[in-house]
């Protein structure tokens, strides 16, 4: 295999890891020396690999600790995985998901006015479950099923986190959260998506922010 086709096939792997959880945001990637013992390659190859993967933000080097995992490659998953959801769903959703997603919007406004931002968080991750299951597309279906602990995990990690930085972010995430339930339940697509999508954005932008 020629050096380039060695690079990308540790890329793939590493992406991987940090995908399905193996190698959570925030953790440390092992050493250059094991990981080219556990991939069969060159310290080289690994290293170039690393470095291809810190161009694209999906990990961080820390002067005199390492090298650790963003948040990056997560969030560009549920970017693209939950905005076609959220387009299907406006498009399918029945008239009993729809009052399921509506209920779940009461429960995240009466988490917000009772100042309860775990519970907002909890009932936020519940939502996207649903929207996933109202889209009734089977890929989608498939792979939001397979990663769902992850994906609650991190919407409620996130979301908890967010909602406590001040007032004005958990309005925001409140509003957002608004405007996609109503362009679901009203059954437009591309409202659905572009929300979706807007609020996803908005969540990346403030987790970056706040960890720099």
């Amino acid at each position: 295999m020629q050096t380039r086709g060695r690079v990308e096939t540790v890329m793939r792997r590493l992406e991987t890891a940090l995908l399905d959880g193996s190698l959570p945001a925030g953790a440390q990637l092992p050493a250059e020396r094991l990981l080219a013992q556990q991939y069969g390659v060159s310290r080289n190859t690994v290293r170039e690999a690393v470095q291809r993967l810190a161009a694209r933000g999906l990990v961080r080097s820390r002067s005199g600790a390492g090298v650790f995992v963003t948040d990056q490659l997560r969030t560009e998953f549920r970017r693209v995985l939950e905005g076609a959801t959220a387009y299907f769903a406006a498009q399918r959703a029945s008239t009993g998901e729809r009052a399921q997603i509506m209920a779940l919007l009461a429960e995240l406004e009466q988490a917000r006015a009772h100042d309860d931002k775990h519970g907002e968080a909890q009932a936020d991750a519940r939502l996207h479950e649903v929207i996933a299951q109202a889209s009734h597309n089977t890929m989608f279906l498939h792979l939001h099923t397979s990663i769902i602990g992850m994906l609650r995990e991190h919407i409620t990690i996130n979301g908890t986190g967010l909602r406590q930085q001040d007032d004005a972010t958990s309005l925001q995430l409140l509003s957002q959260h608004r405007t996609l339930c109503e362009a679901i339940c009203a059954s437009q697509p591309e409202e659905a998506r572009t929300a979706m999508q807007s609020h996803i954005d908005f969540v990346r932008t403030r987790v970056t922010s706040d960890a720099d």
